[in-house]
């Protein structure tokens, strides 16, 4: 029996999500025969070909034929305009993002070689602040970061002109997203599939006709892990029922495990067989099972099937069997990689700021340090859900021992553990063990900012090779933080990502607004001490969160224990997750929205801090109550402690 596993598109084009790696080499410890392709990066790469270009100048030409230049998309506009300079420096460029041509560096730092379309403008609009800001970022010897990210915003400009011009559907990291995300009805999605296909559709149908082909699969199973993952796996899935109705089709993931737990149309079954919920090892082994005649569909493990009544009238089903539990971490194996083009991802610089562009520079062995969390008491999070409540890890030693097996297969040492937050005993453990075994590999992941990380135990896991950790400040108000269980003080993150900072690991900062009752006075506050600990170099990256309430949320179920009402939602028959809601402090978050990402795009390029808080709103703001000492002395307080 073959089972093949698949991405659907789009997810990032530097690595390759993990969920089908672990999968894999978790089946085939089982002695199953498992294969694995990765649509979604073969997808990008096709279209951004000499001959794909050919074809969206096309589609594009088709589109706007009725329009005059002046009232294309800027976008476009500079496409059709620049046609063949694009048309010559594609397929270059996508050699040299893949590092398979790093001489080009030299006439892309020209900036005479590439076409420059409207994602270019970023450059001049940070220039009429900082001065030159290539040159300050990349001094006169970082000729190829400077050029991979010059060749970053050229394909930026491409998947734009596909958007905005092809397949409204087409984003480089997501596709056909708000046909999915917390959306009660199936309507839109089975229309678009009942649809001509788009432009990207098409491409995608003859690569799984192609995967198909080469793998003969007796088993198809897709990984969704986001919403903009869904149209993609249910094109998948179409295109496979067409070429052989009787191939069974699993779908499971991220999104299925946190929107899909209401489902109750049961058209989503002309497409797929089977749906599995939560951790997809043991729900896939029972299922392959029942293929294979040793079990009843009624002992399926967390498996939606259509079923019939008496009547003969189909419906959903789920079949739950708790009495089967989920695969340890200590069996679940190591994650394989064989079967994904490694060395066709593309190593991209988004932003200039050294830890924002791990995430998509680079390609990362993913793996797990421990299931779940270890606090999971976050208001805000998905704690009733499996991925977050059932805490399980593997043990040092084991983890070590995968680490060592991923190096030989791959021969990559850069490692992104995908913990929702990484469990300080358990690093600990491993940064101990790395040392003592002589493994030597550069690593990141996910933490909670513990006052357990002292500027001693940092160092220990640089000297580990971690070289950048991700966290939640959040809101930044101590009085909120409180009321949403986070289990940490503003000061106390100021002195841990300061030691991180000082340990030479690159720190990121989850940030939120919008939380319930949260006031315009406290999102400015929490604004300034952004602003402090970025200047103080407490964190070099972060990003805003506009806060949504879950229905798998402390906040969601319990709405009154946060001064909110819950709006009415429909009948949930598809997906259902974030809901909508009123809070009657009535502060004007979008407003305060577009200030907060502005001030934090300039902080994170190095400027903009000497600007009052209010320089970055576009209405009167109130003016701040933190001390512009508060983040210095919380640090100080370190410095003395140590």
């Amino acid at each position: 029996m073959t089972v093949l596993l698949m991405t659907p598109p789009m997810t990032q084009l530097n690595t390759p999500y993990p969920a089908t790696a672990y999968l894999t080499g978790f089946l085939r410890s089982r002695g199953y025969d498992a294969v694995q392709r990765d649509p979604a990066i073969e997808l990008f790469l096709e279209m951004m070909t000499v001959q794909g270009l050919d074809i969206i100048r096309q589609h594009v030409e088709e589109n706007f034929e009725l329009f005059d230049e002046e009232q294309l998309p800027p976008v476009v506009r500079c496409f059709l305009r620049k046609f063949d300079r694009y048309r010559l420096c594609v397929e270059p460029a996508i050699r040299f993002l893949q590092g398979k041509d790093p001489s080009l560096a030299l006439r892309i730092i020209s900036r005479t070689f590439l076409p420059e379309g409207p994602a270019f403008d970023a450059i001049a609009q940070m220039e009429t602040v900082s001065g030159d800001v290539l040159k300050s970022a990349f001094g006169d010897l970082g000729v190829q970061d400077k050029a991979k990210y010059l060749a970053t915003l050229f394909i930026n400009d491409l998947s734009a002109v596909i958007t905005q011009g092809v397949d409204p559907y087409f984003e480089v990291s997501r596709y056909g997203e708000r046909l999915a995300a917390a959306n009660p009805s199936f309507d839109a999605l089975y229309d678009t599939l009942m649809a001509e296909p788009s432009f990207s559709s098409e491409i995608l149908e003859q690569l799984v006709e192609l995967y198909v082909e080469e793998t003969q699969p007796s088993v198809v199973a897709l990984t969704v892990p986001f919403p903009g993952n869904m149209l993609g796996a249910l094109r998948i899935a179409q295109t496979c029922k067409e070429i052989n109705p009787d191939l069974p089709v699993i779908m499971g993931g991220g999104f299925v495990n946190t929107e899909l737990r209401a489902l109750k149309d049961p058209r989503i079954f002309e497409f797929v067989d089977f749906i599995c919920l939560d951790d997809g090892e043991r729900p896939l082994l029972t299922l392959l099972e029942y293929f294979s005649g040793q079990r009843q569909a009624d002992d399926l493990v967390r498996t939606y099937f259509l079923a019939e009544d008496e009547s003969g009238r189909q419906y959903v089903h789920l079949n739950e069997n708790p009495m089967l539990h989920d695969i340890p971490q200590t069996d679940v194996g190591t994650p394989v990689y064989d079967g994904l083009p490694l060395n066709d991802y593309l190593s991209l610089c988004e932003m200039l700021n050294p830890m924002h562009r791990i995430w998509s520079d680079g390609r990362w062995n993913k793996l797990t340090i421990a299931h779940g969390c270890y606090w999971r008491k976050c208001s805000f999070c998905d704690v009733t859900l499996d991925y977050i409540d059932r805490y399980d890890e593997a043990g040092a030693d084991i983890l070590v021992d995968r680490i060592e097996q991923l190096i030989e297969e791959t021969g990559q040492t850069g490692f992104h553990f995908v913990d929702e937050a990484a469990p300080p005993k358990a690093l600990f453990a491993m940064a101990r063990r790395l040392i003592e075994r002589g493994v030597v590999i550069s690593w990141w992941g996910n933490i909670r900012f513990e006052k357990t990380f002292t500027p001693e135990r940092c160092q220990l896991l640089a000297d580990s090779g971690c070289i950048a950790v991700s966290g939640g400040l959040e809101v930044a108000s101590d009085r909120l933080l409180k009321l949403m269980k986070k289990g940490v003080s503003v000061e106390q993150v100021a002195r841990v990502t300061k030691a991180f900072s000082d340990s030479g690991i690159l720190v990121h900062a989850y940030l939120m607004y919008g939380f319930p009752t949260q006031t315009e006075q406290e999102t400015l506050d929490a604004l300034e001490m952004v602003r402090q600990m970025m200047q103080e170099g407490c964190f070099q990256s972060a990003y805003w969160h506009r806060f949504a309430a879950t229905i798998h949320s402390p906040i969601g179920v319990n709405p009154d224990e946060y001064g909110i009402r819950l709006e009415p939602r429909p009948e949930t028959l598809f997906a259902e997750n974030d809901v909508e809601f009123t809070d009657p402090t009535g502060t004007d978050h979008n407003m305060l929205g577009t200030g907060l990402r502005k001030a934090l795009y300039n902080y994170m390029h190095g400027i903009g801090f000497d600007q009052p808080i209010a320089f970055w709103f576009e209405q009167p703001v109130a003016t701040t109550t933190v001390k512009n000492d508060l983040i210095s002395k919380a640090i100080n307080d370190l410095i003395i402690s140590r």
